[in-house]
């Protein structure tokens, strides 16, 4: 329940606060004083859009501040899944500042207005008369018949299998979608391991293939040149080991003359042993060198097989495609088929929803038993709100599929004047209609479930006299199980309050400002009398606000 609302420099608000008991808290006024000012301020904390425009002094920052007992609701793990702190009194707060800025609290840590919406309204039924309410939404319809039928202990039960089924069924769709990767992936990697094993790499096979290639390219230019060296060296008219032959000779006269000569000597000796290796290697290799056009085929066409693979993998050398192959196949061998897991989980979902749709049957013939009930009950007080041609009935459908409720769409259908047409409330309704229906409703089932505090926004439009005093014993009762909070016109409603708060506005010079009285008894039926009346009341109009009032 809300136990305080206290507002700073909104609209004509300068500052008030307002603390709202258990019971029936009626809000009355003069029109254009801000009865509909304060809701504003209460959407504003209700997570609704901010606009720097309702500043009341466009130079401070506006702030709104509800103080709500959240003890009754079973909300610590919201407030754990958002990281804020829970305390049983909560503190939800909303700021703008001049600049347009917007900020919300709740128990001073910063929330996001999807999280303020979500917690606000689990506290706070906030009923405008030409608002969407939830008695459009048709899942609030279902809650009431479940209410009504007793359904909680068997829709916990079937809500929780009915998770666990989807969990199952997401998981089934994922593994199915991972087993189909998986046959991809392992025809796509059966293709490349046959590819790699079918090339036969060996490591360090390209750099001999490439000399190969090279040799055999070259092969009549290397047989002509090294032919020419051995010849210049051995073989021609003044060949190279002749002239150093003939130059040891003339050394070896004189090596004993010198002392450095015979070292000189020797080096020359050895040059010319070397020289006479050299042409013997340049022969043997010239000699041994021959074209080869099919071995040079055959070796580009095995370099072809290698360059290829590099160009596909994106590497340069064997090794790099020896470790692909190996990574390829470490990974073929981690593959698993998950056939038998998908058929054992088939099964299990099977069974479970052969369960879930028994669960869902008991809880369609219950809430098939007790719509009849509840429709008639809500013609009955329909017709004590002056609505005594209404025709109403719970319609329901079977779902094509489980759903978290079960198996039932669920509408209340809806006509307000004979020969009329049985629709949709959306689509039929009036905004006074609908007040009096939701009223109807909500005081049905408010003992059988956990209806936030009740706030109502001249719920009481278009009715008065016999049936407003009607309407306010059905809200009086209504709040022997919440706190109601309504804003009004008739006095009759406004009779039955726990308490009475009054909205006047204060001139003071060139300024006006909301100001909110909390009305004493005297106060109270001197109130009553004036909405009955006239102000000054009359005697007459003063003694009605006592019979009213039983005072």
């Amino acid at each position: 329940m809300i136990k305080r609302l206290s507002v700073r420099n909104y609209a004509i608000i300068e500052e008030l606060e307002i603390k709202f008991p258990e019971g029936l808290t009626i809000i009355t006024g003069e029109t254009g004083a801000g009865k509909s000012i304060l809701l504003g301020a209460l959407g504003l904390i209700m997570g609704e859009r901010a606009d720097s425009k309702s500043l009341y002094n466009e130079a401070e920052k506006c702030v709104i501040e509800g103080v709500f007992d959240v003890s009754p609701y079973d909300l610590k793990e919201f407030f754990e899944e958002n990281d804020v702190d829970f305390e049983k009194e909560c503190v939800v707060r909303r700021e703008l500042t001049p600049s347009g800025k917007s900020r919300a609290f709740v128990n001073d840590t910063p929330v996001t207005l999807d999280v303020l919406r979500q917690l606000t309204g689990a506290l706070v039924d906030l009923h405008l008369q030409f608002d969407t309410l939830d008695i459009h939404n048709v899942s609030f319809q279902l809650r009431m018949v479940d209410a009504l039928a007793g359904n909680k202990p068997l829709l916990v039960e079937y809500q929780a299998a009915y998770r666990i089924f989807t969990q199952n069924k997401k998981r089934l769709a994922q593994m199915r979608e991972q087993n189909a990767r998986s046959a991809q992936d392992l025809e796509f990697l059966n293709f490349q391991i046959a590819e790699f094993l079918k090339a036969d790499l060996v490591e360090g096979e390209q750099e001999q293939l490439e000399a190969e290639r090279d040799s055999l390219t070259h092969a009549e230019e290397i047989k002509r040149n090294l032919a020419a060296a051995f010849h210049h060296i051995s073989d021609g008219e003044m060949p190279l080991t002749g002239q150093l032959n003939d130059v040891l000779r003339s050394i070896s006269e004189v090596k004993k003359y010198h002392p450095a000569i015979p070292d000189l000597h020797r080096r020359l000796e050895s040059l010319s042993l070397e020289l006479d290796d050299l042409a013997g290697e340049f022969e043997r290799v010239a000699e041994s060198t021959e074209a080869n056009p099919e071995r040079l085929l055959e070796v580009q066409q095995r370099l072809d097989v290698v360059y290829r693979l590099q160009s596909k993998h994106r590497v340069v050398s064997v090794k790099e495609l020896l470790d692909i192959q190996e990574s390829m196949q470490r990974q073929l061998d981690e593959i698993g088929d998950l056939s038998g897991e998908i058929e054992k989980l088939e099964a299990e979902i099977a069974e479970q929803e052969k369960t879930l749709r028994a669960q869902a049957a008991q809880l369609s013939e219950r809430r098939q038993n007790a719509a009849p009930g509840f429709a008639a009950k809500v013609l009955e007080l329909l017709a004590q709100l002056s609505m005594p041609h209404t025709r109403f009935h719970v319609d329901f459908k079977e779902a094509p599929s489980l759903t978290p409720t079960g198996l039932d769409d669920v509408n209340f259908l809806f006509a307000a004047n004979p020969g009329s047409r049985m629709q949709l409330i959306k689509d039929v309704a009036s905004g006074g209609e609908l007040s009096r229906l939701t009223l109807a409703t909500k005081s049905l089932v408010a003992s059988a479930i956990p209806l936030p505090t009740l706030i109502f926004d001249e719920i009481d439009a278009g009715v008065s006299g016999d049936v407003a005093l009607r309407m306010g014993n059905i809200l009086r009762q209504l709040s022997n199980h919440h706190q109601v909070v309504v804003i009004t016109h008739s006095p009759q409603v406004a009779s039955k309050a726990d308490a009475h708060y009054f909205v006047y506005k204060k001139v003071d010079g060139d300024t006006t400002a909301t100001r909110v009285k909390l009305l004493t008894t005297d106060e109270r039926v001197r109130s009553l009398a004036v909405m009955l009346s006239q102000n000054p009341p009359s005697e007459a109009a003063l003694a009605n606000a006592r019979e009213l009032m039983g005072v």
